[in-house]
């Protein structure tokens, strides 16, 4: 199971995760968020999904925190956790970077408008993650801020529930990353009993996304 990050989508989940699966010949299911309750229907896909059995529950950024609280929650019913650019721990979000700027597109998407906001993140984003989000904020539209502003709010995993996690878990960093920052993956990797850290760069991630599930799963293997 794939979960997308923040304004994410389904298919760059997809490329993150597939080849690694389809080299293991593991059946991926990457889900597509519904933006007007995206953690709800995160959460509807996994229990959906652990019906046919144990899953291995993947996910980026927010999907990330999902899929390990999920976890947490339904120990039997899952063989792990990969867990790529963790943003945050515990519930007081209020200097983390992902909240903030998921908060701050949402007000400017309300303000502005769709086509404006994206012109702006196209002037400052790298190429890759531009494409990228151009094609899911545009898929999300016109509940796209409604999405974000879930997202701004979430609570993050608390540090006990970390601790306490009784699966295994792979967490993925990209060291130059600033708004999933290395000390909250080092974090993660600390707290939780049962886990690696795999480190890669921005510019790996976007030259080949499926970087994700080779650092993942090779964990594993």
């Amino acid at each position: 199971m794939a979960l997308p990050g923040t304004g994410s989508d389904a298919d760059f989940a997809r490329r993150g995760f597939e080849p690694a699966c389809r080299k293991r010949d593991l059946e991926l299911i990457a889900v597509e968020p519904d933006p007007c309750a995206v953690v709800a229907s995160y959460r509807a896909a996994l229990d959906d999904a652990a019906r046919r059995g144990p899953v291995l529950a993947a996910g980026i950024s927010l999907g990330a925190a999902v899929a390990l609280e999920w976890a947490a929650e339904h120990p039997d019913r899952v063989t792990g956790v990969i867990a790529a650019l963790p943003a945050w721990t515990g519930a007081d979000t209020a200097d983390c970077p992902a909240a903030q700027s998921a908060a701050y597109t949402a007000g400017q998407l309300r303000a502005h408008g769709l086509d404006a906001v994206i012109e702006q993140m196209r002037g400052g984003s790298p190429a890759w993650l531009a494409a990228a989000l151009t094609q899911s904020w545009r898929s999300q539209w016109p509940e796209l801020p409604r999405a974000l502003q879930e997202a701004a709010e979430y609570k993050w995993p608390e540090a006990e529930r970390l601790a306490t996690l009784e699966v295994p878990v792979v967490v993925i960093t990209a060291v130059d990353d600033p708004v999933h920052p290395l000390a909250v993956a080092e974090e993660w990797a600390r707290l939780i009993p049962r886990s690696a850290l795999a480190r890669i760069t921005l510019d790996e991630l976007g030259a080949d996304p499926a970087i994700l599930g080779h650092a993942g799963l090779a964990a594993f293997d």
